[in-house]
């Protein structure tokens, strides 16, 4: 049969355990003898040696068989199970225990048996001697008990000196103080077995005092001159006299009894480091140890932190704020850091200023350290900065260099358009357009990446582009490639992100715009003349077409390299252009060549053209070589008498002048301008000739200087005439003003005559261009002074002798006169005076037939119109 045993807990109340065995008895009640009878023993006397070990085999009754197993309901622990032998010392309560003995045989019916064993108490040895030390705040009672056997635990401790000491079976003896006291452990009975007592008198005695010690804390940094003679004793407070000093090495005491040591010297010889100077005391009683107080010389190494570097990562973005994690990165500069634990301190400033004091630990000279997100709940720009830096093992004794140990961490705003303005120029086909995002924006300056796409006129989806922004206004272009039709076009940003801190954001902003289409310009022309050097260039352009207004991009090369772009207006399709001087400085064959021609009105234009002329610019001749020129007014000198002359030259009245002077252009005192003429029709420059025209003045007359007598002998002259003539130099006298013949000063002076008489130079052979017109008398005659004589008769024959009736120097006595010429009828013949006063025998009057005069006798009468003189009658005779 099988037996079901449950485990009691080893405290199980006695009958708790009787009424376990009654159910176990009771199901074997009819076959119990093959485990044997049940027993029972109590042992009072503990210590009794008879009564240290019992076998509970050979207690039970019958005939129990060997081999069975024993079990330890109480979990006692001091049963052999195998044996069955128990050892009552070894049990450490009194109580009462069962024991089940079982025998496993299929053919036993009666197969368990128990055994009670009541352990009465023991409360140990009493002991009079007992010895603790009051620096013992937990003297156990027991250890003076005895241990064989050990007393048991289930007693109960009394205060009997009631000393307020007592803890359980504990002394306090730092509180019962110097002395001796008594205390009683007392066992309660249980069963048959009395309670039992044992005493211990503890005498408390005084540990010995070293003192209390004040270490000497310094930095490496600290002056140590006032440190070379330091008394121990002056760092121990309390102590007992007597002891003894020793250290850690230093060699700074010479004795035991030495208390000067040599902070300086230690220093100097060992470096940092922390130094210890022991003061050691014996007690009074062996049961107190002896005591020690240790002064430590504690000089620590002030660290230097400089150059030393943080990081700490990362830079978040504003919808990572509250659950981004930080990690700083603190790495040593120029001094190595030893590894360790320290105390370090930041702080954070910015739109929320905080700060922490937290333990790292420095490995290699490094130490990362996680700062809490809260630190940074708002966009903008936070400093991180290292405080304070000290050992968690240290004493704080230096004031470590750190210096300006710091990092920014940015909270960067997302960027947000939505609210700002796009503006776009409107452009070209084929031509970038830029766009400028401004207004209500939240860009800092910097390179973003927009993604927009195109509809209208133009499409593209999904195109990336980088923005600039500056100041707050964002630019970037819209490629040319993709505005490929005229007409309207719309963009929308549809996304943003800051190339800087890569925080992005969708967005939804539109504008349209206008692209126009390019100009053309397929059939324009140009064609430009050649010049000579100095003159303008014109550039002269057709095939505008309906085209107005234009900005034209060109470049010159050859003889002469520029560019410029220049604004022309066209009529009709037509326009020109003049060339600036300042590109064509070089003569010679250029180039002229358009490349872009740029419609004003839309801006858009047409570029990459090839529309090209050449021309040439002719070198000017060299200026002539020239003197200055001198003529006679008299000359009448004209521009054809000036040198160098010829085709080859053309002359100017002016520097400026652009019309030149004829030939035939008559000179005057002053400067003219002489250009050479190249086969080109090029013209030099001028230059100046300074012509000098000397013009003497005409000569003047004296009062009646012209008048004569024609019968002065020998008869006047032109040398007479020129007596009578004022001027500078030599009268020249001449027939006529006009082609006049010049006339000797020998020449007679003809009555009636007018001479014409020119001043003349022998120095600059010049005569006067204005002459004294003369007209010469010969009647200035006395007439007292000169007989008159009137001839009788002629013979106008043709015999050329005295074919005329002559009244001899009639004409300048009376030079007023008149003649008549009667015949013997009384018919006037004719008639004269002294322009006509020869008659030559014919009538000048109508009464003579044919008017020529037979032979015969006339009759005259002469007037003389001169005075009172009367007229004179008498006849002649006229005989052919």
């Amino acid at each position: 049969m099988y037996l079901k045993i449950t485990c009691l807990p080893r405290k199980a109340g006695f009958f708790q355990l009787l009424f376990f065995i009654f159910l176990l008895l009771s199901s074997n009640l009819a076959n119990a003898q093959c485990a044997g009878e049940d027993a029972s023993i109590t042992i009072c006397n503990i210590p009794d040696p008879a009564n240290q070990s019992i076998n509970l085999f050979n207690l039970l009754g019958g005939t129990p068989t060997p081999g069975g197993s024993w079990t330890d309901l109480q979990e006692s622990r001091a049963l052999n199970l195998s044996t069955g032998v128990l050892n009552v010392w070894g049990i450490n309560e009194s109580d009462t225990y069962v024991f089940i003995y079982t025998v496993n045989d299929a053919f036993c019916t009666d197969n368990v048996a128990t055994v009670t064993v009541t352990v009465g108490g023991y409360a140990g040895i009493s002991n009079p001697n007992a010895s603790a030390c009051d620096d013992n705040s937990s003297v156990n009672l027991f250890q003076f008990l005895g241990n064989f056997p050990n007393p048991q635990l289930n007693g109960h401790w009394n205060d009997d000196s009631n000393s307020g000491a007592l803890r359980g079976n504990f002394l306090d003896a730092t509180v019962s103080g110097l002395g001796t006291f008594s205390f009683t452990y007392t066992m309660p009975a249980i069963g048959s077995c009395q309670p039992v007592s044992a005493t211990v008198d503890v005498t408390v005695h005084p540990a010995p005092e070293p003192g209390e010690p004040s270490d000497l804390i310094l930095c490496d940094s600290d002056d140590m001159s006032i440190y070379t003679n330091v008394n121990l004793l002056d760092y121990l407070f309390g102590q007992d006299p007597g002891g003894k000093w020793s250290e850690s090495g230093t060699s700074e005491l010479s004795s035991p009894q030495d208390t000067f040591i040599n902070v300086q010297n230690i220093y100097n010889t060992f470096g940092p480091g922390e130094y210890g100077f022991t003061y050691t005391v014996q007690p009074s009683h062996p049961v107190c140890n002896q005591k020690s107080a240790t002064i430590k010389i504690i000089i620590e190494e002030q660290l230097d932190f400089t150059g030393s570097t943080l990081v700490v990562a990362s830079d978040i973005c504003e919808d990572e704020i509250g659950r981004a994690t930080f990690v700083a990165t603190l790495t040593q500069g120029l001094e190595n850091i030893p590894n360790g634990s320290y105390n370090l301190q930041y702080q954070i400033t910015g739109p929320i200023p905080s700060g922490n004091t937290i333990v790292v630990r420095f490995e290699n000279g490094v130490t990362t350290f996680p700062i809490p997100a809260i630190s940074f709940p708002l966009i903008g720009t936070y400093t991180v900065r290292i405080i304070n830096i000290h050992e968690t093992t240290g004493y704080n004794a230096c004031d470590h260099i750190i210096g300006d140990i710091s990092d920014i961490l940015n909270v960067y705003p997302l960027p947000k358009i939505n609210d700002g303005t796009l503006t776009i120029e409107n452009t070209c086909q084929d031509t970038d357009a830029t766009v400028q995002l401004s207004g209500n924006i939240n860009l800092t300056d910097g390179d973003y990446r927009i993604t927009y796409n195109l509809s209208g006129s133009n499409t593209a989806p999904s195109r990336q582009v980088i923005m600039t922004v500056t100041g707050g206004v964002g630019t970037f272009i819209i490629p040319g490639s993709l505005l490929h039709n005229p007409g309207s076009t719309t963009i929308v940003i549809t996304h943003i992100i800051n190339l800087q801190t890569l925080c992005e954001n969708v967005a939804s902003l539109s504008q349209s715009f206008t692209i126009f289409p390019k100009p053309d310009v397929s059939n324009v022309r140009v064609a430009i003349n050649d010049v000579c050097e100095n003159q303008p260039v014109i550039a002269n352009f057709s095939g505008f077409g309906i085209l107005t207004n234009m900005q034209i991009t060109y470049s010159l090369t050859g003889a002469n390299t520029a560019s410029g772009i220049v604004t022309i207006a066209a009529v009709n399709g037509s326009a020109t252009f003049t060339i600036p001087a300042n590109q064509l400085l070089n003569t010679g064959t250029t180039t002229f060549t358009v490349s872009e021609i740029v419609n004003n009105e839309t801006s858009c234009g047409a570029s990459n053209l090839s529309i090209t002329d050449s021309f040439t610019i002719y070198k000017l001749p060299e200026i002539p070589i020239v003197n200055t020129m001198e003529f006679c007014q008299s000359e009448n000198a004209t521009v054809a008498d000036l040198l160098p002359n010829g085709t080859s030259y053309i002359w100017y009245a002016t520097e400026s002048g652009t019309s030149p002077l004829s030939s035939d252009t008559v000179l005057t005192s002053g400067n003219y301008y002489v250009a050479a003429v190249s086969p080109f029709g090029c013209v030099s420059q001028k230059a100046m000739v300074t012509v000098t025209i000397t013009d003497l003045p005409a000569p003047t007359l004296e009062t009646d200087g012209q008048n004569f007598c024609g019968l002065d002998s020998p008869a006047p002259t032109l040398a007479d005439l020129s007596a009578n003539v004022n001027g500078t130099g030599t009268i020249v006298w001449y027939d006529a003003l006009i082609n006049g013949n010049q006339l000797p000063d020998s020449h007679p002076l003809q009555d009636g005559t007018t001479y014409y008489g020119f001043d003349s130079s022998a120095v600059t052979g010049c005569i006067s261009e204005n002459a004294l017109a003369v007209m010469v008398s010969l009647t200035h005659c006395g007439e007292d002074e000169y007989e008159l004589m009137i001839p009788d008769g002629f013979s106008p024959n043709g015999d050329g002798i005295n074919d005329t009736f002559n009244i001899p120097n009639i004409e300048f006595l009376f030079p007023d006169f008149t003649l008549e010429i009667y015949n013997r009828y009384g018919n006037v013949m004719y008639k004269g005076n002294r322009n006509t006063p020869d008659w030559d025998g014919r009538s000048n009057q109508s009464t003579i037939i044919d008017g020529v005069a037979p032979n015969g006798v006339y009759f005259y009468i002469v007037n003389f119109n001169k005075g009172k003189k009367p007229a004179q009658q008498g006849r002649l005779y006229l005989n052919r």
